[in-house]
């Protein structure tokens, strides 16, 4: 089990302890804004049970039946993931509505503001490692469960505001209002996964930051490489794809083209971690006397 896979059993298995004790205290308490919260953890246990099978799913190499490998796994999964959490967000507007409108009776003890703080702590110790791990993996997946966790941050602090409110007013409206708060922080959470998957269901290309060093990284070769052009990028889970068209001086021989070629490949993958180069070397058709000096893109 690689690091990716462990960060994200972890995840699931602390946000299902999260979750249990917020059900527990907020059923008893009758408080819709700490079972809101206990809704949305045992979501991030979904999430990251989802995460952690499409994580060992996309690190299976390539096979017969996918020769491109298993990387959208990720992006599938945030996909589904997104939908089914929008729902629960609107969901927790709904009932925390519902509520306030039947004039439901509060409840608060120390338990509750204790279950939030707590989750403050998790929620921050989890997204952490997540995108820790992340970006330096280069997994989508993590890189969104981390983002969902970090929206917990916001979702808790709010439910510990409400639950304080309410307790030293009676005003069941900052229940109401909080509630609210959490299930649009979840909503659009979802969205930006959402759009994240799709991006990679539908190969849209790297970020510019990402072809800039790409683009960098190829000019900073030296003659006998005249230029390039026809650059692709794309990104299936935490994958990157990425082809060219070499322009080399035409009086190279084939295993210097190669070495070129290879050599420009090597340096790309380690400026940009998790990609696959594929280069495509065509002869320059400029005339000059085949050096250095006298290259024509070179001047330019």
């Amino acid at each position: 089990m690689d690091m990716k896979q462990k960060v994200a059993l972890l995840a699931a298995a602390s946000a299902l302890v999260l979750a249990a004790g917020k059900f527990t205290i907020g059923l008893f308490s009758g408080s819709m804004t700490v079972v809101s919260s206990g809704l949305d953890s045992l979501l991030d246990v979904f999430m990251s049970a989802m995460n952690f099978y499409a994580v060992r799913k996309a690190s299976e190499p390539a096979d017969d039946e996918h020769r491109y490998g298993h990387g959208k796994a990720e992006d599938l999964a945030g996909t589904f993931q997104s939908v089914v959490i929008v729902l629960s967000g609107v969901f927790i507007i709904f009932k925390a509505a519902q509520t306030f409108i039947e004039k439901g009776r509060i409840s608060y003890s120390f338990l509750d503001l204790l279950a939030m703080c707590l989750s403050l702590v998790f929620s921050f110790v989890i997204s952490t490692a997540l995108l820790r791990v992340g970006n330096r993996t280069g997994s989508n997946a993590l890189k969104a469960d981390a983002l969902h966790y970090r929206s917990d941050l916001y979702s808790n602090s709010g439910a510990i505001i409400a639950i304080v409110l309410t307790y030293y007013t009676g005003v069941i409206l900052f229940d109401l209002a909080f509630a609210v708060v959490v299930g649009l922080i979840i909503i659009f959470s979802a969205i930006r996964i959402f759009r994240s998957s799709i991006s990679g269901i539908m190969d849209s290309r790297l970020d510019d930051e990402v072809e800039r060093q790409i683009r960098d990284t190829i000019n900073g070769i030296s003659f006998p490489m005249a230029g390039f052009h026809k650059l692709r990028t794309r990104h299936s889970g935490s994958n990157k794809y990425i082809d060219f068209h070499l322009l080399a001086c035409r009086k190279l021989h084939i295993d210097e083209a190669h070495a070129l070629a290879h050599g420009i490949e090597d340096r790309i993958k380690v400026k940009i971690p998790f990609s696959d180069v594929i280069v495509h070397v065509e002869p320059c058709d400029e005339e000059c006397d085949l050096t250095e000096i006298t290259c024509v893109f070179k001047k330019r």
